[in-house]
């Protein structure tokens, strides 16, 4: 079975740097790794050095062992979205077969009150149930968006649970007034006029898959979930609120990464050593907040991380 890893937390904490580094280090130990980004400003391309399209590929380089290997993708919601407008078209055909009839503003209405703010995250559920279920993988790591972006995804499932299903009452109802109107005008000729059930197939379809995708996310023995954080206040403020959230919703959280810590300040640097007093105070109020839970620390690290060789060289800092 693949198992899944999310990294989330505050926006410019690490988290695609954690996940990088963390697909690097399971595809050394033999594993195929799938890197996923789900944040819509996809900085996962910046941080491995290479262009990555919405269709996961092999990274040269990425895993040095013969049975592993380390894929990379960054989820396009443009491209996924199209899966969700077929449904507002489907239902609109549904309401013409009824006399109703719907313009495209009103189909285009129809399609962005279910999916606004969401959208993005409903592709990336789509694609984690396609990703896991393929079985092409045997573990995929997930580099979410910032905090807010994190807890719809998770709140997506259920969110969209009773949309959906009013959706289908109301398409049934549609469906059953078409048959009738053409059943009193055609005869028994009306079967000839049926519509395929094609599009009903691929509603039923769509809310198997966020159902199949909210069974992963709160399944301990396939998904964990992992906090990013650096040694600030409104950063632990943050992180207590997303491992809160996320334990009410049933999801694992075993691990937070403390990034960006000060660990060998300059003796002759008065502001380095007031930094680092302030770091160690926040990383024993980091281990106070949070008893319960594993805290591995990343060192600061001058520049930016970017490219397999330095994202690697955090891999062994970060367990597998």
């Amino acid at each position: 079975m693949t198992d899944c890893i999310f990294y989330g937390g505050k926006g410019g904490v690490g988290k695609t740097t954690c996940a990088a580094a963390t697909g690097v280090r399971l595809a050394d130990a033999g594993q195929k790794t799938l890197v996923v980004s789900t944040d819509p400003a996809h900085s996962l391309s910046d941080s491995l050095e290479v262009d990555l399209g919405s269709e996961p590929q092999r990274l040269e380089g990425g895993g040095e062992s013969e049975s592993g290997g380390l894929w990379a993708v960054e989820v396009d919601p443009e491209t996924q979205q199209e899966r969700y407008e077929k449904l507002a078209q489907a239902l609109a055909k549904d309401l013409r077969s009824a006399g109703i009839r719907l313009g495209d503003e009103e189909v285009e209405r129809i399609f962005a009150s279910g999916a606004p703010a969401g959208s993005d995250e409903l592709a990336a559920l789509d694609l984690l149930v396609e990703y896991v279920d393929s079985e092409v993988w045997d573990i995929v790591v997930f580099d979410t968006a910032p905090t807010g972006h994190t807890l719809r995804l998770f709140d997506m499932p259920e969110a969209i649970g009773p949309a959906l299903e009013t959706l289908q009452s109301l398409r049934g109802q549609a469906q059953r007034i078409g048959t009738a109107a053409k059943s009193a005008v055609f005869g028994p000729m009306s079967m000839m006029t049926g519509r395929s059930d094609d599009e009903e197939e691929s509603l039923e379809a769509f809310q198997a898959r966020l159902e199949r995708a909210r069974e992963l996310l709160v399944d301990p023995e396939r998904t964990e979930f992992r906090v990013v954080l650096i040694p600030e206040k409104m950063a632990i403020a943050e992180s207590e609120r997303l491992v809160e959230t996320l334990r009410q919703n049933g999801v694992r959280v075993d691990q937070l990464v403390v990034n960006q810590v000060l660990e060998d300040p300059d003796d002759d640097c008065s502001r380095c050593q007031s930094r680092y007093e302030r770091h160690e105070k926040r990383l024993t109020e980091i281990h106070n907040t949070f008893p319960d839970l594993e805290v591995v620390t990343l060192p600061e690290r001058e520049g930016e991380v970017q490219g397999l060789e330095a994202v690697g060289a955090i891999a062994a800092e970060l367990p597998a």
